[in-house]
């Protein structure tokens, strides 16, 4: 057996998008290795670090660790603003010299987004998927100014069968969710969704690829509310797909 994968599927995907979970689960397990999905597991404490509540995005930290702290090869997520949460900013949640930020530190980097584990651990660039039409990508915040994440999903991407891939020409500029951004200041991320939905449909694809499920569902009530004929597919769900 290669390893064995912990899970962490995230809040978001775990009570809106089980079928992005469901489908990194059988991509990794198809690969070879032994997946797990620790029940314990909660939250990586964002939404409360974005909005200035450290001392609770602490506790929700502690938390994940002390469920994951065992895990012994590698833990991987299906987002790219959770997977920063954890390998970025945990350890500054705990004083130098703690035992939580010495165990921050040590477990980080062994968690992995599930496109960096897939091109970087696995060692993978086709996993025999296919998916017939055209599809465009969006490229996340925290994936791609955080994470360095730009071409493991496009290579994924490319190497779907029946699946074309478009680049639009915002593909970089966010969606205006940012978490509570999008509450807070709605107008401004209403003009963000509006401006990235017409830069989608200007392509001629049909499907919006990401592998932020939060960016997916600000981008799906965007495009709910003005009946674009466009849907919103997690990357794990393509490369699921038979």
């Amino acid at each position: 057996m290669p390893g064995r994968v912990s899970l962490f599927v995230t809040c978001v995907v775990d009570q809106v998008f089980p079928r992005a979970g469901m489908a990194m689960a059988e991509v990794i397990g198809g690969l070879g290795y032994e997946v797990e999905f620790r029940e314990a597991q909660t939250c990586c404490g964002q939404p409360a670090f974005n909005s200035g509540y450290h001392k609770e995005a602490a506790e929700v930290a502690e938390h994940f660790i002390r469920t994951f702290r065992d895990a012994t090869d590698y833990i991987v997520v299906p987002s790219g603003s959770c997977t920063s949460m954890i390998t970025h900013h945990f350890r500054d949640l705990f004083p130098p010299g703690s035992s939580l930020r010495e165990e921050t530190e040590y477990l980080a980097p062994r968690v992995f987004e599930f496109t960096q584990f897939l091109t970087q651990v696995a060692k993978v660039e086709d996993v025999g998927a296919r998916w017939d039409g055209v599809v465009t990508y969006h490229d996340s915040c925290h994936a791609l100014r955080e994470l360095k994440i730009k071409d493991a999903p496009r290579l994924l991407l490319r190497n779907v069968k029946g699946l074309e891939l478009r680049e639009m020409g915002a593909a970089e500029e966010c969606c205006g969710f940012g978490g509570t951004f999008s509450i807070k200041f709605p107008e401004v991320s209403g003009g963000m969704a509006r401006t990235k939905i017409e830069s989608i449909l200007a392509t001629g694809a049909s499907t919006v690829v990401s592998i932020d499920s939060s960016c997916l569902m600000q981008l799906q009530g965007a495009i709910d509310r003005v009946k674009a004929p466009l849907r919103t597919v997690h990357l794990a769900e393509i490369l699921a797909s038979r």
